[in-house]
């Protein structure tokens, strides 16, 4: 026997959807209007399916699946670029949008893309280990990085991402190592970006820029550093 699952999701109307997965390499296999708005998009493996209800708030949406991939880093660049070709710069924020690729403390290396539906599309690949939460660091600012990134990429508590941050960010009895800072500005500012205050963002990203770090540390940067020229693309 073989089985598929295949999600079915929803949305307020079916066009915008179909638009969104289209600049993303998918083909649309089936777009029903009457007498109920159906679709249905296909990209490799990956099946999707919405139904459109037209009093439906995507910003209201709980609605998600998981896409489990063999090369992620291909597909987050194959994403972005299909998604800046078609609304003519990276959606970050807002509804549709699409998050940050990172490891995440689980054992998966993901990024999270909203479509015009409001629904959540995890994208990952297996780094090996437990897929379980992991428990915090102990040390000050690995353990405000670790929780605020559950709370961004994980939950999309952003409030509560931008607290643990600027808390971290506040002290002065102890110090971030060079790269630990760059990394929390660069955090806080896609929080702040994110939350629709890029006068911050571009303030942090600043201070980011300005912060000197070594070969060594510019690899262990390499994921934050990215996301900060999107955000400064996108400022």
């Amino acid at each position: 026997m073989a089985e598929k699952t295949i999600p079915t999701l929803t949305c307020r109307a079916v066009q915008p959807v179909a638009d969104f997965y289209t600049a993303l390499g998918f083909a649309v296999t089936m777009l029903q209007k009457s007498p109920y708005p159906y679709l249905i998009v296909e990209r490799g493996d990956i099946e999707l399916q919405f139904f459109g209800m037209k009093d439906y708030d995507p910003a209201e949406s709980l609605q998600g699946c998981y896409v489990l991939t063999d090369d992620v880093d291909t597909l987050y660049e194959t994403f972005r670029s299909g998604l800046k070709a078609f609304y003519g710069k990276i959606p970050l924020r807002g509804i549709p949008r699409i998050g940050p690729l990172k490891d995440m403390s689980y054992g998966l290396r993901q990024f999270l893309m909203t479509d015009p539906g409001g629904n959540s599309i995890r994208i990952g690949q297996s780094t090996g280990g437990s897929h379980e939460h992991q428990p915090p660091p102990k040390e000050t600012f690995a353990k405000a990085l670790h929780l605020a990134a559950l709370f961004v990429d994980s939950k999309e508590a952003l409030p509560g991402a931008a607290k643990i941050l600027d808390r971290a960010l506040g002290l002065t009895a102890e110090r971030p190592t060079p790269v630990q800072l760059v990394r929390l500005l660069i955090l806080r500012a896609d929080v702040a970006h994110r939350l629709g205050d890029p006068l911050l963002a571009k303030e942090l990203l600043a201070r980011a820029g300005s912060t000197a770090l070594t070969g060594d540390e510019l690899a262990e940067a390499g994921d934050d550093l990215r996301r900060a020229a999107e955000l400064t693309g996108n400022s």
